[in-house]
């Protein structure tokens, strides 16, 4: 079989999906139907707004789906209706047996780690709060628990001591559209030998997970060592970003701020985690146990995100 003649499904909502579902496009596969995530009202005005996926799905005139349920009668015949041969999965939700089982070469995923570790809906933020050197991308098997399928390929890609959330997110959005396409033409060639991966760990207890991030997961904690804090913070840079209090002079309550870059200053000291050092000039540094971090880039509510020079000058601390 060509590439032509493989019906390919495509699932996927956000950018880091779209990557993956054009270079299959534009290397001529055969793309009979692509399914994404209703439309979502956003903004100020509260108006619809599709998904990164069905933007570029429309610009290129493939067939589109948005079901609200995916065990919905409907949608479950329109989908065989497009008699897919592969589902290719990346960046969507949860599928049940239904979908995921109907094509005759099954469904692959493509998830933003190095499985099995780092399962779960935050692969990418949880690798770097946690100060991993390496990352990388998967494809595997869909099966009934999430991301525990049979390994199809990996590529590892470094994560660099300053490198943050939005950094590692593009370099692996690139990684994994070229992993998607090398997957399906091992597939087309017949040269998938999937592996278990109970094959990677001897215990549970060796993994790490990623689990979805919330605010409080957020909230930066100034009693943990300084490393701690500058990969909890760029781990989630520049999206849903650290955040944290500061007393200004003028309010009566603590202003809450966004924190987006950070540098580790290793430098002894006798002050409590949390107590703020400044010139009111230049730089604005924070007390850890072990040093300090120094805040290079924030965001007060109302304002664009800005240097801390740019703060100094317009805040008193």
């Amino acid at each position: 079989m060509t590439k032509q003649d493989l019906r390919i499904v495509f699932m996927g909502t956000p950018d880091f999906a779209v990557e993956s579902l054009r270079i299959l496009v534009e290397n001529g596969y055969n793309v009979v139907g692509v399914i994404t995530m209703p439309d979502k009202p956003a903004g100020r005005g509260h108006k619809l707004q599709p998904s990164a996926v069905k933007k570029y799905a429309v610009e290129q005139n493939l067939p589109l789906l948005q079901p609200e349920k995916l065990k919905d009668e409907a949608f479950l015949e329109a989908l065989k209706g497009w008699q897919a041969d592969l589902q290719i999965v990346v960046a969507f939700r949860m599928l049940p047996e239904a979908v995921w089982d109907m094509p005759r070469l099954g469904t692959f995923n493509l998830h933003a780690s190095l499985l099995p570790q780092y399962r779960g809906a935050a692969p990418i933020n949880w690798a770097i709060i946690n100060g991993e050197r390496e990352t990388g991308v998967t494809t595997f098997f869909l099966t009934h628990e999430i991301d525990t399928g049979k390994i199809i390929k990996q590529e590892k890609v470094a994560i660099g001591e300053n490198d943050n959330a939005g950094k590692i997110h593009d370099e692996l959005m690139n990684v994994g559209a070229r992993l998607v396409k090398e997957t399906v033409d091992d597939l087309l060639a017949d040269k998938v030998d999937a592996i278990d991966q109970s094959q990677f760990f001897q215990a549970e207890s060796e993994l790490k997970a990623a689990p979805k991030i919330f605010k409080e997961t957020c909230q930066i904690d100034w009693s943990k060592p300084a490393l701690q804090v500058h990969n909890q913070i760029r781990g989630l840079s520049p999206y849903p970003t650290a955040w944290t209090e500061l007393k200004l002079q003028e309010a009566t309550e603590p202003q809450y701020f966004k924190v987006f870059e950070t540098e580790v200053i290793p430098e002894a000291h006798a002050l409590a985690p949390a107590t703020v050092v400044s010139d009111f000039k230049t730089y604005l540094r924070v007390a850890t146990p072990d040093g300090f971090v120094e805040l290079k880039s924030i965001q007060v509510p109302g304002k664009k995100a800005m240097s801390v020079g740019e703060f100094l000058r317009g805040w008193k601390i």
